[in-house]
């Protein structure tokens, strides 16, 4: 039996069901707050934690997720995915092009660190919780971590800046909200507890926190699940992304590749050396013939 009219309808309006918005002829609301009463009065922070968590976040907490989003706007043209956003921009497509270019490179090793930190710290947490000793658990968790993803912990240490310059405003937030209660503090201790495991391993020799340790403090304090760190991260890099592209754009040229044109890359392969092709059974020596040739 067919279904019904009805019973359609409802299938077709159940294909895409959702608890973010409802939106109607007239009618716009988010998580149930109508979005005239929201202009003005949310600020982005606010929103992206209503659009993602479901509920809208006192002003501190929103002042927390916003201090992250803006540290990690960019790092300039170093960054693989600020460099894809320019060279894409040289190549004749638009900016929502050179920025979906970008984006589509940050995953496990260039932007998924936070992602990974926060794991890391909530895996210490539960062991904690479990009775186990704090520096037995960061000890446990980094052998757990080396042993499947590597020696590089995710958070600690940077390419570039021996001491990262956005960790310490970042846990310093952190630090000073947790002392007015607004936050547990209590990855922050983890963290600075994961410094300190890290130099026991390299006999004293500190690898201190980065910009991804330092977020991955917040997001796991405001209660973020780990893969949104990421997708914030993401969110928060797009600003740098189209920043750069637009930037290119108004500056012109044409094709430009990673590296100058008057450098060449290094080619290590085989050395010259002559084409021997033995022919086919039947070939026939001489030009080819045929009409995609024309006739000779």
């Amino acid at each position: 039996m067919s279904a019904t009219m009805p019973d359609a309808q409802r299938a077709s309006q159940d294909w895409w069901r959702t608890d973010i918005i409802d939106m109607q002829p007239g009618v716009i609301r988010y998580r149930g707050y109508a979005i005239e009463e929201l202009i003005g009065q949310v600020s982005l922070a606010q929103m992206i934690w209503l659009m993602t968590r479901g509920e809208l976040p006192s002003r501190a907490k929103a002042d927390l997720l916003d201090a992250v989003l803006m540290s990690a706007v960019d790092h300039g043209p170093q960054a693989p995915s600020i460099a894809i956003a320019r060279m894409a921009a040289t190549c004749g497509v638009g900016l929502n092009n050179a920025m979906a270019s970008a984006v589509n490179v940050l995953g496990d090793v260039h932007g998924g660190a936070g992602e990974q930190a926060v794991e890391l710290y909530e895996a210490i947490a539960a062991r904690i919780d479990a009775g186990q000793a704090e520096a037995e658990a960061v000890q446990a968790v980094l052998d757990e971590f080396v042993a499947a993803h590597g020696k590089f912990i995710p958070g600690f240490g940077h390419r570039f800046h021996p001491i990262d310059p956005r960790a310490a405003p970042l846990l310093r937030l952190v630090d000073e909200a947790a002392q007015r209660g607004e936050i547990s503090g209590r990855f922050a201790h983890i963290a600075r507890a994961v410094e300190d495991g890290l130099a026991a391993r390299k006999g004293g020799k500190r690898i201190p926190m980065n910009i991804d340790g330092a977020t991955a403090v917040i997001y796991a304090e405001l209660g973020f699940p780990a893969p949104l760190a990421r997708g914030l991260f993401c969110l928060s890099r797009s600003v740098g992304i189209l920043a750069h592209a637009w930037e290119q754009t108004q500056q012109g040229g044409r094709n430009k590749g990673p590296i100058p044109r008057q450098f060449i890359p290094t080619y290590d392969g085989p050395a010259p050396r002559p084409v021997s092709v033995s022919p086919s059974p039947g070939a026939t020596k001489g030009p080819l013939r045929g009409p995609w040739r024309g006739q000779g």
